[in-house]
């Protein structure tokens, strides 16, 4: 890729990041900027106007016929728009030999070009997965900072890694570490490495993929091709952070080849870890911890025959002093951990981060307590793999009566059947896709109810729970058959518990009383 200054810029797309794309070009030196949307008056459009006054704004299809008024020298990518929306104006640019590039390209180029100015070097620490990035990346910030280094914080999370780039020049505060949070369209929009191009490959320092569900097929095509989007994200030289609980996850680490140094990795999961610097969780004396298994001694080389040195379990804290709640959310903790570890922060500060994380909205949050039942605000769970992950964080504690329903996208539900058996007392099901939903867990042995809104939904739940239960809003669904979005979900699911708590007396907000 070609550096910006007197590049003619093609942006498709006017979301956050193709304006951020639009920006950064232009205070590059572009010599002239164009951004096509399908969108007459897309939201973003005021901004572009005052922020870029030169660029050209286009509406209409992204089809090869938008070149033929437009001068490009670099066409850049919105990760919102699918390869099929863009795949003629794609092809026919690739045709003429132009390129094709996203905003982690230009993020990547911007550093290299920091690094050979201002020996600008940080360290940066990427996640992505289906579920639990946000929690993950935003835990990790903190750890970071808690260790006393500098950090910044963007990518699909928010802001955009271009939007966070210009604030940190501008002010003078390039941050020692850069936490960044990638979705699968980010890595799929990389530039593929061209011979001959010197064009700086994306390279973290560190690197996980939490886990792969169903998710963004009708983007991706198929999971060969999600999970193949996905692992770009280790570049060739990242230390490997990989959920030994995912199969599809651990496929990702290159099998060893004779001649090569092996790639370097470790793991986290919900079990005792069995290789040196792994992290898990162990019980002991009927307490979870979480545990890393120390480094074996290199002095010591092993006499053919004999017995491996016996791995040793250091004992980090335990499970229950996290505030964030769930299996799951003990193993995203893990994660966290072994990102900042490779960053260089030392582990006292680090554990003092880790107790005070209360987690990011909707995204298994304890809403309240009534009657000795705990109601936990999971609508940012939109898909199977998401719900799975809370029904067996949650459920390893206690029973739980889940509310599931809305807009499936087309999801197979069976995989819920499991999770379901084990940990749900009875399900309540809401909206669109109720009835697919109730066909895939049908004769697993949990009772299922029928809800006409979310307020029936949380009253049944209560009915159905226990003293000492869990009501757990994790929906696997959108929300957009019923609501405005998962939010709103969210406020109105928070609205209805608390008209149980009114009802009852017995309200303890945010957690167990």
């Amino acid at each position: 890729m070609q550096p910006l200054q007197d590049t003619n810029v093609l942006v498709l797309g006017l979301g956050s990041s193709g304006l951020a794309m639009a920006r950064w070009c232009a205070r590059q030196g572009a010599a002239s900027v164009t951004v096509a949307d399908t969108r007459e008056t897309p939201p973003q459009l005021a901004a572009l106007r005052a922020a870029v006054p030169d660029a050209r704004f286009v509406h209409g299809a992204l089809d090869a016929a938008l070149l033929q008024p437009v001068r490009a020298d670099l066409l850049l990518k919105s990760p919102g728009l699918t390869p099929a929306q863009v795949a003629a104006v794609v092809e026919a640019t690739r045709a003429d030999g132009i390129p094709v590039a996203g905003e982690l390209d230009l993020f990547t180029q911007a550093l290299a070009g920091l690094r050979d100015t201002q020996a600008y070097a940080p360290q940066i620490l990427a996640v992505t997965g289906t579920n639990g990035k946000t929690t993950v990346a935003s835990l990790t910030a903190q750890l970071v900072e808690r260790a006393g280094k500098t950090v910044a914080l963007a990518g699909n999370i928010g802001p955009t890694l271009l939007d966070t780039l210009v604030q940190h020049l501008d002010d003078d505060t390039l941050p020692q570490v850069w936490v960044i949070e990638l979705s699968s369209f980010q890595l799929a929009d990389m530039a593929a490495p061209a011979p001959h191009d010197a064009t700086p490959a994306f390279e973290p320092t560190a690197a996980c993929v939490l886990n792969l569900s169903q998710d963004h097929l009708d983007w991706h095509g198929d999971m060969a091709s999600y999970a193949a989007a996905k692992a770009r994200i280790f570049g060739s030289q990242a230390l490997m952070v990989l959920n030994r609980d995912d199969p599809a996850v651990m496929a990702m680490l290159p099998a060893p080849v004779k001649g090569r140094a092996v790639r370097r990795s470790t793991s986290v999961g919900a079990g005792v870890p069995t290789q040196p610097g792994a992290f898990g969780l162990e019980k002991v004396n009927g307490m979870v911890w979480l545990v890393r298994a120390q480094e074996l001694d290199p002095t010591i080389k092993l006499r053919k025959g004999q017995e491996p040195e016996e791995l040793h379990m250091q004992r980090l804290m335990p499970a229950e002093a996290l505030r964030i709640r769930g299996q799951h959310n003990a193993v995203n903790a893990l994660t966290a951990l072994a990102l900042a570890a490779e960053a260089g922060c030392t582990l006292a500060p680090v554990l003092y981060g880790l107790r005070e994380y209360h987690g990011e909205p909707h995204r298994v949050e304890s809403v309240a307590v009534v009657d000795e039942i705990e109601y936990f605000d999971d609508s940012k769970g939109t898909n199977v793999g998401a719900t799975a992950a809370a029904l067996a964080g949650l459920g390893a504690e206690r029973k739980l009566v889940p509310i599931l329903g809305g807009d499936g996208k087309g999801q197979d539900f069976s995989p819920l059947r499991e999770p379901i058996r084990r940990a749900a007392r009875a399900v309540v099901l809401i909206g669109r896709d109720a009835p697919a939903i109730r066909a895939a867990l049908e004769g697993c042995g949990v009772k299922l109810v029928d809800a006409r809104d979310m307020h029936h939904a949380v009253d049944e739940a209560r009915r159905l729970a226990h003293a000492g239960d869990a009501v757990l809003l994790s929906p696997a669904c959108a929300s957009f058959d019923m609501f405005d979005n998962y939010e709103h979900r969210a406020r109105v699911f928070v609205d209805a518990v608390h008209a149980l708590a009114e009802d009852s007396g017995q309200l303890s907000q945010g957690g167990m009383a």
